[in-house]
């Protein structure tokens, strides 16, 4: 009769299972809580130490916040899920000991059958604690270009610019490129022609970059104009000139749009040429063909005419014909004059 009154009641275990329940739920949210102000401000402190601080939009802040803090939330709310539920079995008197050694060899079991899997979670967990990329970054990982659009410890789910989703695993990734991560340039090579005054046409550039970060719309995403900074290279038809320009994260595209615009525009108003490649034709004489002349006679002639004639340009620029002779199918040594 004592060992029955001792032991608890069905009302007794449900009560004690349920606050079990409520304690996980509370540590849930106050964890939850906890790490999205933590992640916040170790990130609000990285980005006042940067030099670059005025470079990252809170829109960005967000993002990096919201990665960060969903995959750390994640991994203790399953923990915290494990412990809660060993913790009800127990109050049902049942011996969770073995199940938990039981669990351990069959994770280690798994564990060596899954070790592609491992490799994928343990490369997310340094992309999330180096702080690689985050959602909404244009990125350049596993041979593919494209916007994050989710991110979890085995693989990131790119979409590229044709807006295919590429999942790529994260044991896979060696290198990651990061093309918005706080600044971007626009980086262009504009081409000129060689009789261009090189000068006149670096500060026409010059002005329209000015003009392009004085203007309301296009300003706020610059952070520094584009400018000629040197001449890049003598081309076989150009010299090109490097344009470079420091511009917010994710506005390089746009902004190099605007700018070849304009710079197209005012070429074409300040009679700047872009060149194009050019073909020059050298007769054997040493002067330069007549194209007319190149296309001769040749091709009204009839076929199998006895006489062919082959037009071409003299050294003194005047079209010359000369004629083959015939031969004689009696002798062929023997060459008989031409028609007249």
């Amino acid at each position: 009769m004592l060992e029955l009154i001792s032991l608890p009641t069905a009302a007794e275990t449900a009560l004690r299972v349920g606050l079990i329940a409520v304690a996980a739920l509370v540590a849930f949210l106050l964890f939850r809580k906890a790490v999205d102000v933590s992640v916040r401000g170790l990130l609000q402190r990285r980005a006042a130490e940067s030099a670059a601080a005025e470079a990252i939009p809170p829109i960005e802040l967000e993002r990096r916040v919201n990665t960060i803090a969903r995959l750390i939330v994640r991994i203790g709310g399953a923990t915290l899920a494990i412990i809660a539920t060993l913790m009800a079995l127990g109050q049902f008197n049942i011996d969770v000991g073995p199940a938990v050694a039981g669990l351990g060899v069959l994770g280690i079991a798994v564990g060596f059958g899954a070790q592609t899997l491992i490799r994928d979670w343990l490369a997310g967990i340094f992309v999330i604690l180096e702080n690689q990329y985050s959602e909404g970054d244009v990125v350049r990982i596993g041979g593919v270009d494209g916007v994050v659009e989710e991110f979890s410890l085995r693989r990131t789910t790119l979409r590229d610019l044709d807006g295919t989703v590429h999942t790529v695993p994260n044991g896979q990734i060696t290198v990651a490129s990061n093309m918005t991560r706080l600044w971007a340039r626009v980086n262009l090579d504009i081409s000129v022609a060689y009789d261009s005054d090189i000068q006149r046409t670096t500060d026409l550039i010059d002005a329209i970059g000015e003009e392009l970060r004085a203007d309301p719309d296009w300003g706020p995403r610059l952070l520094e104009a584009p400018k000629v900074v040197r001449v890049n290279a003598l081309a076989d038809s150009a010299v090109m000139l490097k344009v470079l320009g420091q511009v917010r994260a994710a506005e390089q595209w746009a902004v190099a749009g605007e700018l070849r615009k304009r710079i197209l525009a005012a070429f074409g108003r300040e009679g700047v040429e872009i060149p194009f490649p050019h073909q020059v034709i050298v007769s054997r004489a040493g002067g330069a063909a007549d194209p007319r002349a190149l296309a001769g006679d040749e091709a009204s002639a009839e076929p199998g005419a006895s006489t062919a004639g082959k037009v071409g340009a003299g050294a003194d620029g005047e079209r010359t014909a000369t004629a083959q002779a015939q031969v004689d199918p009696a002798d062929p040594t023997a060459p008989v004059e031409p028609d007249r």
